[in-house]
């Protein structure tokens, strides 16, 4: 195989040039891939606000429009947007660890290898160039102290052959010819020894030094392109790896747009807003030419027959017109509705009448209708909202009391089981003062109870509610249901079915029953383990003991006061304080 130092050995500058522009190429790849993960991060922040910008607000997630699957499918979407723009931040990131900073830390080395490399070429370049000046200088020596003999030696033989030179000056003549002709001989001898050793260095220089040299670079170079083609194949492969993601996340989006159900919506405005009002029934023809039955009038005006009576009481608060609020007062009424004046029968009208009866009655219909139908206005402003949920119709006002009851229930469920708890620990620091003092249990017990005391009486006032609204049955089902699994029997009247009569004692039978053992309970699931740190004797009622290192089955988190409620595998459970233990909740 070709190499540069076999092929490229007169090429020092063509090489360095090309390992510059390789150390560049790698470092204009950095910048770029660095430049497109800034482009991923912006997008991924710009679909992220785009999520938030249309999302629901906290509250507005609660309005009945929420419940629609056209609703829900666009919170998916915008779920599943989010996920996207994670994604796209994940290729970012990834993009950013595994090609940028690698490929920065990678290319800081090849600096360093590439610069070691030049340093030697050029030291190995210097110490032949310092070789041959010192040839050069041992050559012009020798070429000096040659000439310098010659004429030494010319000057003897002239000396010599002068009939006027005495013998002193003839042999002095020679002996300095004699000299020169040494000094230039071993001039000659340096020379020589100066230019093999020169010629050595040389061999070395361009068959040796200079080929290993190049023959580095040649690798470095050549790892250089393969750790940049890594490069390459990483920038599709980071995203080729997130894709399936992606194409769940756009599944997601098809599967929401898949979900939505026009006819469930449609049912769910129904429920949502079904008032549970009877359509109302013809009127009745009112002949003013027999003369005027007040009574009549006046009841007829006060029972919602028309649309104008359905649509608004502009007199009223409350817009729902069947419930006793609802009813027009006395002062309300139109002249004509109070009960007359006794007169004979037969007798001359009532002098508001005038002489024409029928006129004067048209009249006070219109000063009755019209400002009816200005309480088209009206029905845009909120209803005031009662306690009772009264402005609510009727059907919509026995759905919010069903569910205001089971929050009651799940509330006072909870203090149940909180002053169950504290009523245990109670025991157990009396027993083993060493673990807490009894009295700080003081205040939470009293609060608790206030709050039991509360929610007993929220509960039994909602019911009475709940039953005013037609709803007595619902409102029994519902509590056997909320409190069965607490130790509380369903309530049945004599003959096996439900009583309506016997509410008042079944409420009081049912919160009598919170206080139950749970031995009569179902065994409940086990949410996970725990591994005793410490003994504990479990000789207060309700705990159970343990030793060291025992594992058991955990039944019941803590509820912040401070126990766990365990079972052993033999089926025997309590109460353990939770500091004791190392708990693994199941995942």
């Amino acid at each position: 195989m070709d190499s540069w130092g076999s092929e490229l050995w007169d090429q020092y500058d063509i090489i360095e040039k090309h390992t510059q522009s390789g150390l560049d190429l790698v470092e204009k790849y950095v910048k770029f891939v660095k430049e497109r993960t800034e482009i991923e991060q912006n997008y991924a922040k710009q679909l992220r606000n785009l999520s938030k910008k249309f999302n629901f607000k906290r509250g507005s997630k609660e309005e009945p429009e929420c419940r629609l699957s056209s609703y829900q499918s666009f919170l998916d979407i915008l779920n599943e947007m989010n996920d996207y723009a994670g994604q796209r931040e994940l290729i970012a990131e990834n993009m950013m660890m595994n090609i940028c900073i690698d490929l920065t830390k990678y290319l800081q080395e090849l600096k360093l290898e590439r610069k070691t490399y030049l340093i030697d070429a050029k030291r190995a370049q210097q110490s032949l160039e310092s070789t041959y000046k010192q040839l050069d200088n041992s050559k012009k020596r020798f070429e000096r102290e040659w000439r310098e003999a010659e004429r030494a030696a010319q000057y003897a033989e002239k000396t010599d052959q002068d009939i006027n030179a005495t013998k002193a000056d003839v042999e002095k003549a020679k002996q300095q010819a004699h000299m020169r002709a040494h000094v230039a001989e071993e001039c000659k001898n340096d020379y020589a020894a100066q230019l093999q050793k020169y010629n050595k260095e040389q061999s070395q220089f361009y068959f040796s030094d200079m080929p290993l040299i190049f023959n580095k670079l040649q690798d470095m170079d050549e790892k250089r392109v393969q750790k940049l083609a890594h490069g390459y194949i990483l920038f599709s492969d980071t995203e080729k790896n997130v894709m399936p993601i992606i194409g769940k996340c756009l599944e997601g989006i098809t599967k929401a747009g898949t979900n939505v159900n026009e006819s469930n919506d449609s049912m769910v405005i129904i429920e949502q807003n079904k008032s549970g009002f009877e359509r109302p029934g013809d009127l009745e023809f009112e002949d003013y030419s027999q003369g005027i039955n007040r009574a009549s009038s006046d009841s007829s005006l006060g029972t919602p027959k028309g649309p104008m009576d359905l649509l608004g009481k502009n007199r009223s608060k409350n817009f729902w017109l069947f419930s006793k609020r609802s009813k027009l007062s006395p002062a309300t009424l139109p002249p004509f509705s109070t009960p007359p004046a006794p007169s004979p029968a037969n007798g001359p009208p009532s002098p508001k009448f005038g002489r024409d009866p029928l006129s004067y009655c048209l009249k006070e219909i219109n000063k009755t209708v019209k400002p009816r139908i200005s309480s088209f206005r009206t029905l845009r402003r909120s209803p005031t909202v009662t306690e009772d949920f009264g402005h609510l119709p009727p059907e919509q006002r026995r759905k919010r009391l069903q569910l205001k009851l089971e929050e009651i229930g799940k509330e006072l469920q909870k203090e149940v089981d909180q002053s169950e708890a504290l009523g245990k620990m109670k025991d157990v620091y009396e027993k083993n003062p060493q673990m807490g003092d009894p009295a700080s249990l003081a205040s939470q017990i009293s609060q608790t109870s206030l709050n039991i005391e509360r929610l007993r009486g929220d509960l039994s006032k909602y019911e009475t509610w709940l039953a005013e609204a037609g709803g007595r049955g619902e409102t029994l089902r519902y509590r056997s249901h909320t409190f069965n699994n607490n130790g509380a029997h369903e309530l049945h009247s004599p003959d096996g079915a439900h009583s309506g009569e016997s509410t008042p004692d079944a409420s009081q039978a049912i919160y009598a029953e919170f206080d139950d053992d749970f031995e009569d309970e179902e065994l409940a699931a086990p949410i996970g383990k725990c591994t005793a740190m410490y003994n504990f004797p479990g000789a207060s009622e309700g705990t159970i003991s343990m030793q060291e290192g025992e594992v058991l089955a955990v039944v019941e988190e803590d509820k912040g006061d401070g126990w766990t409620r365990v079972r052993r595998t033999n089926g025997d459970e309590g109460y353990i304080p939770s500091s004791y233990v190392t708990i693994d909740l199941n995942k």
